[in-house]
């Protein structure tokens, strides 16, 4: 925050206190008219000049009071601290340490069992969940089984392997997986068209009587580099199974057509400096799981 800014909103939290003490003043300060005065009246309503209840003035009073002392003990004008210096961020931090303290033991007693084994201990797994929803639901879904752009873990279908050594490198290191656009190596729109049908065919059989020769040619000269001459794809370099029907970017004819066109970009962060390494052999236990039930 700008020292601007502090000085700003600090003017406007005082301001904003004294204008309430103020309207309180003159409001109990004003003077009632006679008794013998006509009243309001209105569609049947009067309106009678009555000073505000004293539970309300008290209420108001210790209102401002608590405002007063919230202010000096916590931060709430500009860059004034408080005199206990407290931060939400020092909070959160002093929360994190505090939990750690309680479930490190927990991580560590884990980390010493082999994954495979770790997916049939239902304690595990129970926080093997909780890690995946603070820390990867936001992309493959709480059910995890992904979306469009995102990998569904649940399919026993693999883009870079699903060893327990696979999906432990993938949440440690991360994944960028890439497909160049060719929209400038097929300018020809039948073309892409006709890759495109071949390569939809490779997982909907419905779709074989659509192919042409021209497809094939063109998937196996360009395609198949990556994802094979069968289309099977390649877990060293992440290119998808084209004949797994669940296609991560959609698999209709216009998706595939937009993917050989612009091409596709993928990226997994990688998880390393975000979560301990005991965390991680948890979290993959919980994955490896998902596959097998």
């Amino acid at each position: 925050m700008s020292n601007n800014l502090s000085l700003y909103v600090i003017l406007l939290v005082v301001i904003s206190i004294l204008a309430y003490i103020l309207l309180l003043y003159f409001t109990k300060s004003v003077k009632l008219g006679n008794d013998n005065e006509e009243p309001h009246s209105f569609d049947g309503i009067i309106e009678l000049n009555e000073p505000l209840p004293l539970w309300w003035l008290w209420l108001a009073i210790i209102s401002i009071v608590f405002s007063i002392g919230y202010l000096f003990l916590y931060p709430g004008l500009g860059k004034i601290k408080g005199v206990l210096n407290w931060t939400s961020h020092k909070e959160c931090e002093e929360d994190i340490i505090k939990k750690d303290r309680i479930y490190d033991p927990i991580y560590k007693s884990f980390s010493k069992e082999k994954i495979e084994e770790l997916s049939n201990n239902s304690k595990a797994i129970k926080i093997g969940r909780s890690l995946f929803l603070n820390n990867c639901f936001q992309c493959h879904g709480l059910d995890a089984k992904g979306g469009n752009g995102f990998p569904n873990l649940t399919n026993r279908k693999w883009l870079y392997g699903g060893t327990p050594n696979d999906i432990k490198m993938s949440i440690t290191n991360g994944r960028r997986g890439k497909m160049p656009p060719y929209a400038s190596i097929i300018k020809d729109e039948n073309d892409i068209e006709a890759t495109a049908l071949y390569a939809l065919s490779l997982s909907d059989k419905t779709k074989e009587s659509n192919i042409t020769n021209k497809g094939k040619i063109k998937f196996t000269t360009i395609c198949a580099a990556c994802h094979g001459t069968n289309g099977k794809g390649n877990k060293y370099i992440g290119a998808p199974d084209l004949t797994d029907p669940q296609w991560i970017h959609g698999n209709t004819l216009n998706d595939i057509k937009t993917g050989i066109k612009k091409g596709r970009n993928g990226v997994m962060p990688a998880h390393k400096d975000i979560l301990t390494k005991e965390k991680i052999h948890i979290l993959t236990a919980y994955i490896y799981y998902l596959n097998k039930n």
